[in-house]
C-alpha cells in the first residue's frame, strides 16, 4: 500500500480535506491552488479517510470538502482528534458537527431560529398550526436530508411525520423549525471570516436563493445545488455575526475561517440559521481578491503551527 507523506523541507505542505466524491476538490476550493503557489507553499487535495494518507506529514491540514461524514460524524470526529495541525481545530469540529449548538447560541443571547429537538425515540406529532415548517437533521451537511413541509397539506403533514421516524430508525436527532417567509424574496446571507493577522476578519458576503421546494423524501445526495450572488453586508448583520462568533468554544483566534448563515426573522432583524465551522463553503469566487485572502489565512495558520 502506498504511503501518502509529504517531508517539511523546503516548500511548506498543506493538505486540503476533501471526500471520495470530489477527490479534486470542489471547484470553488481550487481557486485558492494559485495564490498558495506564489507564496510558496505547496498544496494537495487528500480524502480524509484514506488510510494511507500520512497526515503528520502536512505543516497545516485544512478541512475543505469533507461533505460525506454526516453519516459517519463519530468516525469523522475521531479522525479529527487524531490529526495534528488541524484546522479549524478538532475540539470545534466536535461542538460544530451537531446543530444543537444552536441552543448554546439561543442561549447566550444570540438571535437564532426557534428549534425544536427530536431525539430518537421521542414521539413528534406536527405542530398544530398550518404554517410551514423546516426538518433536518442535527447532524448534516450541504442540506442533506432536509424538507419543508406546509402543515395545511394533509399528505405534508404526513410526509413531515415520517421525514422524523426515518432520520430517528437511522439513530438521528431531528430540528423541526419554523419556515421564515422572507428567505423567499431575501434569500440566506452568509458572511464569510478569514484569519488575519489581528485575528478573524470579515472578507465578504454572498446570497443564497431559497433552496427548499418541498419535503424530503430521502434521496441521498452529497449537496444540493445552491443559486449565489454577490452580496453587500449591512451593519446590523455583521453586527449580529460578530455575536455569533463571540460564542464560538475557546474563541475565534484559532479559527482559519468561519461562516455565519442569516435569514430575516419576522420582525425584518436577522437570525442565525447555521454557524459553520467545519466544512463550509467559502465562496471565493464571488468577491474579488477572496481566493487571494484565503492563501494568506492560510500563511498565517501555517506561521502559528510552525
Amino acid at each position: 500500500m502506498t504511503t501518502h507523506h509529504q517531508p517539511t523541507r523546503g516548500k511548506p505542505r498543506v493538505a486540503l480535506v476533501t471526500c471520495t466524491a470530489l477527490p479534486d476538490l470542489d471547484p470553488d476550493d481550487r481557486l485558492v491552488l494559485a495564490p498558495l503557489a506564489t507564496r510558496g507553499v505547496a498544496a494537495e487535495a487528500l480524502i480524509w479517510d484514506d488510510p494511507a494518507v500520512d497526515w503528520s506529514g502536512y505543516d497545516l491540514v485544512v478541512l475543505r470538502s469533507p461533505w460525506d461524514y454526516a453519516l459517519r460524524r463519530d468516525e469523522f470526529v475521531a479522525w479529527a482528534q487524531s490529526v495534528p495541525r488541524l484546522v479549524n481545530p478538532a475540539d470545534v469540529v466536535t461542538w460544530n458537527t451537531d446543530k444543537r449548538y444552536l441552543a448554546e447560541l439561543s442561549a447566550a443571547g444570540v438571535p437564532t431560529v426557534p428549534t425544536a429537538w427530536v431525539e430518537p425515540g421521542q414521539s413528534w406529532t406536527p405542530p398544530a398550526d398550518s404554517g410551514e415548517y423546516v426538518i433536518k437533521p442535527a447532524v448534516s451537511a450541504g442540506s442533506q436530508d432536509t424538507g419543508r413541509y406546509d402543515l395545511a397539506d394533509p399528505e405534508h403533514r404526513e410526509l413531515a411525520v415520517a421525514h422524523v421516524r426515518r432520520l430517528a430508525e437511522a439513530g438521528r436527532v431531528s430540528m423541526v423549525q419554523p419556515y421564515l417567509s422572507a428567505v423567499d424574496t431575501a434569500g440566506e446571507t452568509a458572511l464569510l471570516f478569514l484569519a488575519g493577522p489581528d485575528g478573524l476578519a470579515f472578507s465578504h458576503a454572498i446570497r443564497k436563493g431559497p433552496m427548499l421546494t418541498g419535503p424530503d423524501l430521502g434521496v441521498a445526495a452529497l449537496y444540493k445545488e445552491e443559486r449565489i450572488d454577490a452580496r453587500t453586508a449591512t451593519p446590523e448583520q455583521l453586527d449580529t455575526a460578530e455575536k455569533t462568533l463571540a460564542v464560538v468554544p475557546g474563541g475565534t483566534d484559532r479559527l482559519l475561517y468561519a461562516r455565519v448563515d442569516l435569514i430575516p426573522g419576522p420582525g425584518g432583524a436577522p437570525v442565525v440559521v447555521e454557524l459553520e465551522l467545519t466544512e463550509p463553503s467559502l465562496f471565493v469566487g464571488y468577491a474579488d481578491g477572496a481566493p487571494d485572502r484565503l492563501a494568506e489565512a492560510i500563511t498565517t495558520q501555517l506561521r502559528i503551527h510552525a
